[in-house]
């Protein structure tokens, strides 16, 4: 029986003031070790500059996050952590963060080696789509991969659903969204109307949600559905285009009135990859499927003779875009590894030599000569 600083009554009078925000017994266990130092447990509900807010079981605190990993951009204190507080003190410090179960992460520029990770401990990843605009099917399949990466179950929320009044040209759009996300739910939500929110709260309810997508996709107006009260800001989007300034600035997790939290984050201009390669490969399931009966165990389906891959897109059961996509994403994952792994980088150049010896010696056979 592992030692405890405080007593039975006071440790579960702690779960139950936290299960609103996602303690459990697996989290305690995690958490005993620092509880027989006398700190105490607690979520962060949000970060700012060096601080943090964190729910505890006697209401919510300021704290300074020094301790916690503060140049390492992969291991700073995030939204969504469980932390190892400091009892008191002006300020308080935290000490720790527990081991995480996930954590969502973006590259942060094309041009550097960082990645940025958005959330923590969550499990489901709402990616929400705003049927205002044309669908960005590419730009689904990216969040996707990250979402697939992190750990977390991703669900596709496609908001607005009041602007599609034909049911037809509706029942469209949720199926070329299923086409492009295999095994992911894809749901239609009207947050204006109420319609769809039901289905949604009982996907997510009792869990750790977080909410993705760009500028205008309605996030704020579902956080606010799905909260019950106006708690996040709301600017107003052109129905037209779907364009408009999102006001949410920080990622705030909230409980939800049903059970389970939601973290809210600033809309997404850049979606880098980061390190997504098995996202990549969930997100494009049945290339990964097709590829398994290639002649060539390293098909990189281009040219190759006996490519399923490429006998999919020519009978027509493989889309030529999701392809292309699939190609463009798996090549932005692999630069931007290359850019921290010495190994791969070796292997990519060797790669590039060899592509090109094989492209010099085509050239010289169309010709007529010898390769060289």
């Amino acid at each position: 029986m592992s030692s405890h600083a405080s007593t039975p009554s006071h440790s579960t009078s702690t779960s139950s003031a936290l299960a609103a925000y996602g303690w459990d017994e697996d989290w305690a266990r995690a958490f005993s070790p620092y509880a027989a130092e006398g700190l105490l447990p607690g979520r962060v509900v949000r970060v700012d500059r060096g601080q943090c807010d964190v729910a505890t079981a006697d209401g919510t605190v300021r704290a300074d996050t020094a301790f916690v990993a503060p140049h390492d951009p992969l291991r700073v204190v995030c939204t969504g952590d469980w932390v190892a507080l400091e009892p008191d003190g002006n300020p308080r410090y935290v000490r720790t963060c527990l081991p995480r179960r996930t954590a969502f992460v973006r590259s942060t520029s094309s041009k550097r080696s960082e990645g940025q990770i958005l959330a923590a401990n969550v499990d489901h990843a709402i990616v929400a789509v705003s049927l205002a605009a044309e669908l960005d099917l590419a730009r689904i399949e990216r969040f996707l991969a990250l979402a697939w990466e992190s750990g977390a179950q991703p669900v596709v929320v496609l908001t607005k659903a009041d602007l599609v009044p034909d049911p037809v040209t509706l029942a469209y759009l949720v199926q070329d969204v299923e086409t492009t996300a295999p095994g992911v739910p894809v749901l239609t939500v009207s947050a204006e109307q109420g319609e769809g929110l039901d289905v949604l709260s009982a996907v997510v309810g009792g869990s750790t949600a977080v909410l993705l997508g760009q500028s205008g996709a309605g996030k704020s107006t579902l956080a606010n559905a799905l909260l019950g009260e106006d708690v996040m800001d709301v600017q107003r989007i052109r129905d037209v285009d779907g364009k408009g300034r999102h006001t949410t600035t920080t990622r705030n997790l909230l409980a939800l009135p049903g059970g389970g939290v939601l973290i809210d984050t600033p809309g997404l201009r850049g979606v880098g990859l980061w390190d997504a390669g098995s996202g990549v490969g969930q997100v494009f399931a049945e290339i990964e499927e097709l590829a398994r009966d290639c002649r060539f165990h390293d098909c990189a389906h281009e040219r190759e003779p006996g490519c399923a891959v490429l006998g999919a897109v020519d009978s027509g059961e493989l889309p030529v875009r999701r392809l292309e996509s699939y190609r463009k994403l798996l090549r932005e994952n692999q630069r931007i590894v290359a850019k921290t792994d010495a190994r791969l980088r070796a292997e990519i150049r060797k790669e590039w030599k060899r592509k090109g010896a094989m492209g010099r010696a085509a050239m010289e056979a169309k010709r007529g000569g010898a390769p060289r």
